[in-house]
């Protein structure tokens, strides 16, 4: 930062080390840039010449997003350099504080206040890298937070376990650069897209907006990509409207989507085609779309070709293929490698499948072939619903398989190459009662959010399996939940049913790598999700559920599930500069 920030001849720069000027004077500071680690906010109405203002927007570093706002001219702007910049297609949306504001809706579940520790900071950064945005440097972060006070961190965090959920930037402009319009802005708001916990987003922007009528603030903006319809919704719920700024950023990898189009139909891919497209495409790796429904690809680099469907690649035999789709030839090859399987028979539809109940007490019903967890039903200990869990799996395949049902948490491990690249907890759906909406409602809501995070792979059925664990847990649909209560509605942690993944690599015991490497050896597949039933991811305890041969590497980020797939079917590009994922959702704004 310069020594006299009324020096109208050079910048002012904010960030990391630089502690806020004693003052600003009466006229507006010039040149402001502030750094905020995942990239810097310039501020267009500082800069009196556009030629400097374009000069220090392609001043931008490798892998970060810049964004200038509020420019005078955003088309005169564009013209000093108009291979490098571009006009960010976003809405521009303000609150403007008068008058008494209305009582925010008490939060459930979780609390929002200021950022405290380096470790939030960091929490933070994984919130980013879920919502497919730009991490910040932890140290940036919580710099910034120390020393710099135009600048605002808010988090959400679980009242039960302190874990964050979601957070929000604000920079407050009169302190920033005494800015004649009394202003302030709202940047990165993310929440976590696996939260069963409603009213996140809008919590964190009453409480950010709160915070800045309180300064005495005139209003507060924020940036919107034009097609986020949901984001806009609320905002829009919460009285913002939309103002005519513009907001100019440069051609970079990561805003490539925003002023390119991408190649055919790629759009059109599903998330766990999509990481693989972009991945490839980082790397210079030419990516034509095949079959964008089926995820099936052609990839071609330096005279090598592969045709991937999703993370099913050309080099998984047709053998790997059917050993990991006939669950009980899985049971049968790991279980001769040593892996520890549960009890199970295939299906008579016979008193012998009853006396098999009885002997071991409580079992899970599924089909030999199938995926997405249709047809399983887990829980059965009873001979009615024993006989209504084998004709819901017989619907999906006439083999059946019973399995005694083992204790713990249903844990993924994606071995590729013969290396453990991501494991996960993956938990059943879930609700959380607010007092006033009914189970129904709130099943349908948890859906919808689903949903959205997944791009339609996600959503919880309302059926008979769902109404049925509800019953279990003494409820119907048409009961409230208590503010609070915790309800599972489904038996199964699989995603496709409104499951969630948390991942756990870091914290994930060795033995049960070990393990999964040796099943995925022994069925003979390089490309594999292993699903085991733990007590304890810290613990060696496991017990064997099945393999599957074509893993959702986009379920594990931020662990490097596509980078190792490409590294995999393409050793040559291993180790290429890769900046971060282009934003394909939400925007740093």
């Amino acid at each position: 930062m310069t020594e006299n920030p009324t020096d109208h001849t050079e910048e002012i720069t904010l960030g990391l080390h630089d502690a806020t000027p004693p003052h600003l004077v009466d006229a507006m500071a010039d040149n402001v840039v502030l750094e905020l680690g995942w990239g810097r906010l310039l501020f267009g109405q500082t800069f009196a010449d556009a030629d400097e203002l374009a000069e220090a927007l392609r001043g931008e570093t490798y892998g970060r997003r810049d964004i200038c706002i509020y420019a005078r001219e955003p088309h005169v702007l564009v013209s000093r350099a108009p291979a490098e910049l571009f006009i960010d297609p976003s809405h521009t949306y303000r609150l403007r504080f008068s008058g008494e504001d209305e009582a925010a809706p008490a939060t459930t579940g979780f609390t929002v206040r200021p950022l405290q520790s380096e470790a939030e900071a960091d929490a933070m950064n994984n919130v980013y890298v879920r919502c497919g945005m730009v991490p910040a440097p932890t140290d940036v972060i919580w710099d910034n937070h120390l020393n710099l006070e135009p600048v605002d961190y808010l988090v959400a965090v679980r009242d039960d376990d302190g874990s964050v959920l979601g957070t929000v930037t604000g920079v407050d402009h009169k302190m920033l650069f005494n800015d004649p319009e009394n202003g302030s802005s709202l940047w990165t708001l993310a929440v976590d897209p696996t939260t069963s916990l409603p009213g996140v987003g809008a919590a964190l922007t009453r409480a950010l907006a709160a915070l800045y009528r309180d300064r005495g603030r005139a209003y507060m903006d924020l940036s919107v990509t034009h097609d986020n319809v949901a984001a806009i919704g609320l905002y829009e719920k919460l009285g913002f409207q939309r103002v005519p700024v513009m907001a100019v950023k440069r051609k970079n990898a990561i805003n490539e989507p925003l002023f390119t189009h991408p190649p055919e139909t790629v759009d059109d891919l599903n998330p766990y085609a999509r990481i693989i497209a972009d991945e490839a495409m980082r790397r210079g790796i030419w990516v034509e779309v095949l079959d964008a429904g089926a995820g099936e690809m052609r990839l071609s680099h330096g005279g090598r070709t592969v045709i991937t469907r999703e993370s099913l690649s050309e080099f998984t035999s047709a053998v790997a293929m059917s050993r990991c789709d006939d669950k009980r030839q899985t049971r049968r090859i790991v279980g001769e490698a040593g892996i520890i399987v549960p009890r199970g028979r295939l299906v008579t539809f016979d008193e012998e499948d009853h006396k098999f109940l009885a002997e071991v007490g409580d079992v899970v019903v599924k089909p030999t072939r199938g995926e997405q967890g249709k047809g399983i039903t887990v829980g059965v200990d009873g001979p009615e619903d024993l006989d209504r869990a084998l004709a819901r799996a017989r619907e999906q395949h006439p083999e059946v398989l019973i399995e005694q049902r083992a204790r713990g948490d249903d844990l993924r491990l994606v071995v590729i190459d013969g290396k453990v690249v991501a494991a996960a907890i993956r938990r059943p759906a879930e609700i959380v009662g607010t007092g006033h909406h009914t189970i129904r409602e709130l099943i349908e809501a948890q859906s919808r959010r689903r949903e959205a995070a997944t791009g339609g792979e996600s959503r919880i059925p309302i059926d008979a399996v769902t109404e049925g664990t509800v019953a279990e847990a003494g409820w119907s649909f048409d009961d409230v939940l208590p503010e609070g209560e915790r309800l599972r509605v489904r038996r199964t942690a699989n995603l496709h049913q409104g499951g969630t993944i948390h991942d756990v690599t870091a914290e994930v015991h060795p033995e049960l790598c070990r393990v999964a490497v040796k099943a995925a050896e022994a069925i003979g597949i390089p490309v594999t999700g292993i699903d085991l039933l733990v007590p304890d991811v810290t613990k060696d305890e496991y017990v064997f559920i099945e393999a599957n041969e074509r893993p959702g590497l986009a379920n594990h980020e931020p662990q490097p599930t596509a980078a190792a797939f490409i590294d995999y079917l393409f050793p040559t590009t291993t180790g290429l500069p890769q900046p971060w994922k282009p934003d394909q959702a939400p925007d740093q704004g």
